[in-house]
């Protein structure tokens, strides 16, 4: 009888340490974590722990949503393990329980988790679509470099190195050829 901890983050920029340090505290013998988001079946780590469980061992998790993309597939996920005989402990949740209640409420949890990420998405989407009609809207990262920046780094390109320009403007080598070619492109469509 082990217990299992599983963490999951979306994106690669989170962190996992409050999944983890959580999951340890829990006293879980092992914490298997990955970074994949929610809304891909594709979770390596998830589905390898999910063939290894047997009958007496605990699946712990932080929150019911690190476990499925929504309602349909979280039921499906802990029906298999209540199958083969595996508790699941939800810690902002309990011991989620294979009786009538407990898939009641497992249900019912299941399909909060699911619309407050729908509503998440859907405000993202409104705040996209606002931010969109306004007219400096520029999607993806901002560009770290002012054009007066890169004006001013060209020009010290005309007569000294790459090298020399990125000690004195902090604009990398690689940027400054990729901004020069680009400028080079322009003046041939523009003649």
């Amino acid at each position: 009888m082990t217990k299992y901890g599983y963490g999951r983050v979306s994106t690669v920029s989170q962190d996992l340490e409050a999944q983890i340090q959580a999951l340890q505290q829990e006293g879980c013998n092992e914490v298997l974590t990955e970074k994949f988001t929610g809304t891909t079946t594709e979770r390596p780590v998830f589905n390898e722990l999910i063939t290894q469980l047997c009958e007496g061992d605990t699946l712990v998790v932080t929150k019911l949503d690190r476990l499925a993309r929504n309602t349909r597939e979280g039921i499906e996920v802990i029906e298999s393990l209540f199958a083969k005989g595996v508790k699941v402990h939800v810690l902002n949740v309990g011991l989620l329980e294979n009786t009538t209640m407990g898939r009641f409420f497992l249900t019912t949890l299941l399909a909060v988790a699911e619309m407050e990420r729908n509503l998440i998405i859907e405000r993202t989407q409104e705040g996209k679509a606002i931010a969109k009609q306004r007219e400096d809207f520029r999607e993806g990262r901002p560009k770290k470099f002012s054009k007066k920046r890169l004006d001013s780094a060209m020009q010290l390109l005309e007569t000294n190195s790459y090298k020399e320009v990125e000690a004195t403007t902090g604009i990398s080598v690689a940027t400054l050829a990729r901004e020069r070619r680009k400028r080079k492109a322009n003046e041939l469509i523009n003649d």
